[in-house]
């Protein structure tokens, strides 16, 4: 019988998947190419059932049936042999994911469809040696991916959008909070947002206008604030589309419009400030733990993701 949901790859976004699977109360097979990478990725699963019921995003019931649907496999042929939906979420190299593609359209019926967990390749491309590219589609969930609601379902330039859209209510049932994204282009939808966010950031310290600090602080404390429950086009309907116009008219002219990346990123780069994992990039990271931000990152979606559930409930706006 197939009812089973395969994740092929067990690293940091395929465990997560996986967890959020199981919790939607589906037997989840987790694939990789040997028995160490299945078990890493089921313990790391677990986990992330265990973060999510710690903190009252799932019951404790939930949390248990949860890691008893989980399951290990090695052998694809066997995995697909139960699969009802397939979520790649293997190395981001275009010829990898083609490979693998091509592999599981043979081996699956016409009807599964086979997603790609993919942040910046097209789906068109991943697909480009199936013969069945109909059924194909991005599933892009954000990191992490057992927290963040927002999953990115995109539609290939050969896609049936019935499928997608049958893959989208899926998710749906996951907690999630998926889009349906219509065109192939390169960022999907909320990489595009961010990259503009990011690219006037860089370019804000660039000129001196305000540092790396100052920069996330006025993200992060103020618009940031407003996000999971106001977006932007809401907050433009808002306020008026005159006034909407009239500011970006003032402002647009004096934005970064670069094609390309920063110089002051590209330097970074070059002189071997990669970040976190080198101890230096934007930040001093020889001052400041990295884990730790990353903890407070996490326990700050799980009480928003919380808030927001209740606020949800609470007022609908649609009434």
């Amino acid at each position: 019988m197939r009812d089973h949901v395969l994740v092929v790859g067990c690293g940091m976004m395929g465990s997560g998947i996986a967890a959020m699977s199981a919790l939607a109360g589906h037997q989840t097979i987790l694939y990789d190419v040997d028995v160490a990478h299945t078990a890493a990725g089921r313990q790391k699963a677990e986990a992330c059932i265990n973060l999510r019921v710690e903190n009252g995003l799932n019951t404790e019931e939930e949390g248990a049936r949860a890691k008893t649907l989980l399951e290990e496999n090695v052998n694809l042929e066997d995995a697909c042999s139960k699969t009802s939906m397939v979520i790649e979420a293997i190395i981001e190299n275009v010829g990898i994911k083609q490979d693998m593609f091509a592999k599981l359209d043979e081996l699956l019926p016409v009807d599964v469809p086979i997603c790609s967990n993919t942040s910046g390749l097209r789906i068109t491309d991943i697909s480009a040696k199936c013969k069945h590219p109909e059924r194909t589609v991005t599933t892009h969930f954000w990191l992490p991916a057992h927290l963040v609601p927002l999953v990115e379902v995109v539609m290939g330039d050969k896609t049936n959008e019935a499928i997608a859209v049958k893959v989208r209510d899926e998710l749906r049932k996951w907690k999630k909070s998926p889009v349906l994204v219509h065109r192939d282009l390169p960022g999907q939808l909320a990489n595009r947002i961010f990259q503009a966010i990011i690219r006037e950031s860089i370019d804000i310290v660039a000129s001196g206008l305000a540092s790396a600090e100052d920069v996330d602080t006025a993200i992060s404390c103020g618009m940031a604030m407003r996000f999971p429950v106001w977006g932007p086009l809401m907050h433009l309907d808002d306020i008026g589309l005159q006034l909407g116009l009239d500011v970006q008219e003032s402002v647009l002219p004096s934005i970064c419009a670069d094609k390309h990346a920063n110089a002051y990123i590209q330097d970074l780069v070059k002189n071997g400030d990669l970040g976190a994992k080198t101890g230096k990039g934007f930040y001093d990271w020889t001052k400041m733990d990295v884990h730790k931000c990353e903890e407070k990152r996490n326990q700050f979606i799980i009480e928003a993701v919380k808030a927001k559930a209740k606020l949800d409930e609470k007022i609908d706006v649609r009434k």
